[in-house]
């Protein structure tokens, strides 16, 4: 496993569109840990995301960056 962090977020972006975002080009994401806030129950703006290998993070980062 290897987790990488995504800062910058919207604060509508749900788990389900950063996994699909991250996803994309056939990267394998294992799991996405999307800070909420607790009164709003909206995106914090940042997330950690489990990807299935560490090759995977590293074309995620250069993708996504």
């Amino acid at each position: 496993m290897s987790r990488i962090y995504v800062g910058n977020l919207d604060k509508s972006t749900t788990e389900e569109a950063l996994r699909k975002f991250v996803a994309q080009d056939g990267r394998t994401v294992t799991k996405v840990l999307m800070k909420m806030d607790a009164e709003t129950g909206k995106s914090r703006g940042f997330a950690f995301v489990d990807m299935g290998s560490p090759e995977e993070a590293t074309a995620a980062i250069a993708a996504l960056n």
